[in-house]
């Protein structure tokens, strides 16, 4: 039977040769020493200011950058030139037929508009050769302010009425349809008023029907 007891060299199963003591410090060591990262989780090195105020980015070529008309080749500048020049040129025509486009249809509209007038009075003037009639005939008071404000109306539109009785004959504004003869030395004149003539705004619209003498 052997003796463990008294065999000091020999260690009990589960103990290295180092004993306890040793174990203790490697443990002691161990939970004193802190854990070291991998060197790839340390945190770079911050840069260092001044330098990075001191050292300026170097100037290199930006894209988008216009370059100086010197450094630029004499056809290349010449080419830009005359294509500068021939937007300019077409642009000014451009604006040129829009103003008279805008003009041109400014009196298309206004020339629409009083040619519509225009018709308008020509269908009334039957209307006003019906009331000069019945004035001529004896009509009251109330036919006559009735012609007068429908007159008034017209007038201020740019309606004027031809009316030449006793006046020289003028052919581009009275239509002869009869003639009775003068002994006089004068010029013909109006004897007679068959039908009333009318302008509208400077132009003739119908010529008055009238009886010449002379």
């Amino acid at each position: 039977m052997t003796d463990w007891s008294s065999d000091s060299s020999r260690s009990p199963v589960g103990e290295s040769a180092d004993g306890p003591a040793d174990r203790g410090e490697r443990s002691r060591g161990s939970t004193s020493e802190p854990l070291r990262s991998d060197a790839s989780t340390e945190p770079d090195a911050e840069p260092d200011a001044e330098s990075a105020v001191s050292s300026p980015p170097e100037a290199g070529p930006s894209a988008d950058r216009i370059p100086d008309a010197g450094e630029l080749e004499p056809d290349l500048l010449g080419e830009l030139s005359r294509e500068r020049d021939e937007y300019r040129d077409a642009l000014i025509r451009l604006q040129a037929d829009f103003e008279n486009y805008k003009k041109r249809m400014i009196k298309q509209q206004t020339d629409h508009l009083e040619r519509a007038a225009e018709l308008l009075v020509d269908k009334l003037l039957p209307v006003l050769d019906t009331a000069d009639l019945a004035l001529a005939h004896g009509g009251g008071e109330d036919v006559k302010q009735v012609v007068g404000a429908l007159s008034s109306v017209l007038e201020r539109e740019g309606l004027e009425r031809i009316d030449p009785n006793g006046g020289p004959f003028d052919p581009t504004l009275h239509d002869a349809v009869a003639h009775e003869p003068d002994d006089s030395d004068g010029g013909p004149e109006v004897a007679e008023v068959l039908r009333a003539g009318y302008r509208w705004k400077g132009r003739v619209l119908r010529p008055a029907m009238v009886k010449v003498r002379g």
